[in-house]
């Protein structure tokens, strides 16, 4: 029985845990560029000048002028 409730314990603890590790979004930076490379290093600096711990790309697209979208997490 005690060894259940410690079973029991642990997997509370170690669910509790992972929600608070979660990175949490905090906003987004958008950026236009020419090429994909220079796009990404668009949003990397953009990301960083905002606060951002990481960032997520969730847009790139376009013919001659590509635009980006990406998230920010803290």
């Amino acid at each position: 029985m005690k060894s259940i409730k410690n079973f029991v314990a642990v997997i509370a603890l170690t669910t509790a845990s992972f929600g608070a590790l979660a990175a949490q979004d905090f906003g987004t930076v958008t950026a236009t560029d020419n090429n994909l490379d220079s796009l990404e290093a668009t949003l990397a600096a953009k990301a960083t000048a905002a606060g951002a711990t990481s960032y997520k790309i969730i847009e790139a697209g376009g013919q001659n002028n590509l635009h980006g979208t990406a998230v920010l997490y803290k």
